[in-house]
């Protein structure tokens, strides 16, 4: 079996190649909670659902998540009267989020509901939200004190400056069932291609995941979401140079060295590779830009080829 540590965009994505090179019923996404929150009296989770979405064939294919062909009648009309509509939730994309909160009314857990969601959706693969528990990342930015994320990710859209990042409910938050057993029994644990602060680090921070995967380490694989010192998406490189060891692929393999033994990199950034190699991280360089689906297939099989060695 092989697990791979999710969120966002870039994991959906690379989720999407690495079932098209192994059977989807050997692959387990353990996925970002951390971005969870809810708006109108709804449960809404974006990393699932991006990840549900994609793997679904459902995606926009022009921003990376949401649903293809969606409409827009009901936040239209929420506007009319003044209504909350700076998260923009789809007709299609809101029929998820009313049966994910009729369930968690009724008394279902959130990794209950998202493998009912995965089933009706066809998946594969297993599904697993990193804790059932409340999780919430709080971004802390100089003069305006502490925001939720999606306040700052999409109502500031993640302008502001950041001077530190927590995950509250952290601390108390357990494992959802089967998170760690999947990660201790795997074959090969992957960090996928996402923002490791806000999207891997929330997951390795409820208790027992991240020493987990450290425990693994030399079987975990980390993919790099930076490239040429730039995120491909997403606010990963300003919140690496300001919180991390910088946006460079070194400053993400000094980011994972503690939880991951090899880590793989873009064809631009090879003659970084001895930096990392200089700090106790395998290097494997490869193209990790993943323009279509053939193209995260292609990294799938680099990430494959570089746990075989």
């Amino acid at each position: 079996m092989i697990v791979t540590l999710a969120g966002g965009v870039g994991a959906a994505r690379f989720l999407a190649g690495l079932v098209d090179v192994v059977a989807p019923a050997d692959v387990t996404a353990v996925v970002n909670v951390g971005d969870d929150f809810v708006l109108h009296g709804l449960s809404i989770s974006p990393d699932l659902d991006t990840v549900t979405y994609t793997l679904a064939g459902e995606v926009d294919p022009d921003t990376g998540w949401g649903r293809a062909g969606e409409t827009w009648q009901v936040m239209d009309e929420l506007e009319r009267y003044g209504g909350q509509t700076w998260f923009r939730l789809g007709d299609r994309d809101l029929a998820l989020h009313l049966y994910r909160s009729q369930r968690r009314a009724e008394g279902a857990s959130l990794s209950e509901v998202t493998a009912e969601v995965a089933r009706a959706k066809g998946l594969g693969l297993r599904l697993l939200p990193v804790t059932d528990d409340r999780l919430a990342t709080r971004v802390v930015v100089p003069g305006e004190g502490e925001l939720a994320f999606q306040d700052w990710f999409v109502g500031h859209r993640h302008g502001l400056p950041v001077e530190a990042v927590r995950f509250d409910g952290a601390e108390q938050a357990r494992p959802a069932p089967g998170v760690l057993d999947a990660i201790t029994t795997a074959e090969l644990v992957v960090v996928a291609p996402s923002n490791p602060v806000v999207s891997i680090a929330p997951v390795l921070a409820v208790p027992g995941v991240g020493e987990a995967v450290r425990e693994r380490r030399h079987d975990v694989v980390a993919v790099s979401p930076i490239v040429g010192g730039k995120a491909l998406k997403g606010p990963a490189a300003e919140l690496l140079d300001t919180l991390g060891a910088g946006a460079t692929a070194v400053g993400v393999a000094e980011w994972y060295a503690a939880e991951a033994g090899t880590i793989v990199i873009d064809d631009v950034d090879a003659d970084l590779a001895p930096d990392v190699t200089a700090i106790g991280v395998r290097c494997v360089v490869a193209d990790t830009i993943m323009r279509d689906r053939a193209a995260a297939a292609a990294l799938a099989r680099v990430v494959l080829e570089a746990a075989d060695r």
